[in-house]
């Protein structure tokens, strides 16, 4: 009995110590956020890395990062969609696709695939619109074994003949299904009537383009375009640089470029409609997908840092838009405005979002009020500020690894960037004032250039689209069949 009184006598003690201890704690009175202080965020650097060039003209990258024992590269070609015949658009995506699943020579593309699949490592290629890409991953204990396989995929790949038809199908799937997403549709039929139909950065595959592509387009495409002169590669992870750099030379060195130089020239885009309401008509549709703007610009713009501030007012998060349109009047599920420059053409403007039938019109009048308030009025101080520390507080993000900044830097020679252009544009965020986002408002958003496009239930949108002033023109999106 005495035992089991010190055992609670014991347990009181430690409860009132542990109370006593957490008092304070429970005691203070939280404070407002808007209280809370914390230290300013330091500067963000670029890990240190290595570039030099074989003989052959690769630009290859290292970096070297020994947190995890995994390396990864990427291939970066010069080459895209956008280069790609008219008459064979879907071209460039099948060979970035059967680059890789048709195998190569010495490995068939079930052995290889098998061989990958044992190590927990992979070896992918793609070709977008604007470049290839072709990229390893792996234990660095497998490196060696990895990283061959991962050239002999660049340099001596076999496109079976039973892949490309494979790669046909999915893309003739792929067709058949790009009706079903009121979004997807108004992307789509959006930058088609802004770069127009034919240009190369708005044309879309058909079953009649497929119909062109065999398995000599692809063995051509790929003997055009990759080759070392037109590479840059990136290797980041846990490796050695004096043991890499042996690997590379074994591996590359020795291949040799076509005679025939690659000419490559950058397709332009201009506008094709200028101004104009457009519908594609979805009777099925409760809701309205709608898209307005016109032709954008480049990164290389010395006004880009002041129309990323401009879009940070417009669309960020508690920005005039989501404030305004769709808080405010209720008028949106979701409301945005995007200047979306490019690296080498002009890229677009896109303001839209998704709201109920019934209200397309009132939508569509509210963000065009939003667009000339911005050119017309000044923003207030307190809108600037906070549009630019949303920017520049994001900076820390771009530079949480050590693969994020390889990229950017291969991607800024690609395009042909200064390595620093990211630290150019954040010193120019910080000194875009009230004046600079009025004049870029006043030059670069142009409302007699703006065309809008409207997927939804023509018959259900009152009040009509006509009654926006101008004449309603309806977009065709039936899939012609071969």
């Amino acid at each position: 009995m005495k035992k089991r009184f010190q055992w609670l006598g014991l347990i009181v003690i430690t409860l009132i110590g542990v109370l006593a201890f957490r008092s304070p704690a429970i005691a203070q009175t939280p404070r407002h956020f808007t209280d809370l202080t914390f230290p300013p965020l330091p500067e963000v650097t670029v890990p240190q890395y290595e570039r030099y060039q074989l003989d052959n003209g690769m630009v290859v990258y290292l970096m070297e990062d020994r947190s995890l024992p995994l390396v990864s590269g990427t291939a970066m070609i010069r080459t895209g969609g956008r280069l790609e015949s008219g008459e064979k658009v879907g071209l460039a995506d099948i060979t970035g696709t059967v680059l890789r699943s048709g195998g190569t020579e010495k490995h068939p593309s079930n052995v290889l695939n098998q061989l990958l699949e044992q190590r927990a490592a992979l070896v992918e290629t793609s070709i977008d619109l604007n470049a290839g890409t072709a990229s390893f991953s792996a234990l660095s204990e497998d490196l060696e074994t990895v990283f061959n396989l991962f050239a002999e995929v660049l340099r001596s790949p076999a496109f079976e003949n039973q892949r490309v038809e494979l790669a046909k199908v999915q893309e003739k799937g792929a067709i058949a299904r790009r009706n079903d997403d009121p979004d997807d549709i108004a992307s789509r039929e959006f930058r088609k009537l802004v770069y127009g139909d034919n240009s190369p950065y708005a044309r879309t595959v058909e079953y009649s383009t497929l119909a062109n592509i065999d398995r000599q387009d692809l063995i051509d495409f790929y003997r055009t375009y990759v080759r070392p002169d037109q590479i840059i590669l990136g290797i980041v992870g846990d490796f050695d640089s004096q043991s890499m750099k042996a690997l590379i030379n074994k591996t590359f060195s020795d291949w040799k470029n076509p005679a025939t130089a690659t000419k490559i020239v950058t397709p332009s885009a201009t506008q094709k409609n200028l101004q104009g309401v457009f519908v594609v008509n979805q009777p099925q549709l409760t809701q309205s997908s709608v898209l307005l703007g016109h032709l954008g610009g480049r990164l290389d713009s010395p006004d880009y840092p002041a129309l990323t501030v401009l879009n940070e007012i417009l669309s960020g998060f508690g920005g005039r838009l989501f404030n305004e349109v769709r808080s405010r009047q209720g008028l949106a599920y979701s409301v945005y405005g995007i200047w979306n420059s490019r690296y080498d053409y002009p890229g677009l403007f896109i303001a839209g979002g998704q709201t109920r039938t019934d209200a397309t019109v009132p939508f569509i009048k509210a963000i065009l009020g939003e667009i000339e308030r911005l050119r017309n009025q000044p923003v207030s101080a307190k809108e600037l500020e906070d549009a630019k520390n949303a920017i520049l507080n994001s900076f820390v993000f771009k530079f949480e690894k050590p693969a994020q900044n390889l990229s950017r830097l291969m991607t800024y020679e690609y395009y042909g960037y200064p390595q620093d252009f990211i630290f150019r544009y954040q010193q120019a965020v910080k000194g875009v004032t009230i004046a600079d986002i009025q004049r870029v408002a006043q030059q670069y958003l142009q409302p007699n250039q703006i065309v809008t496009l409207v997927v939804g239930n023509e018959q259900e949108i009152q009040p009509p689209l006509s009654s926006l002033g101008t004449t309603v023109k309806t977009v065709d999106v039936t899939i012609t069949q071969l």
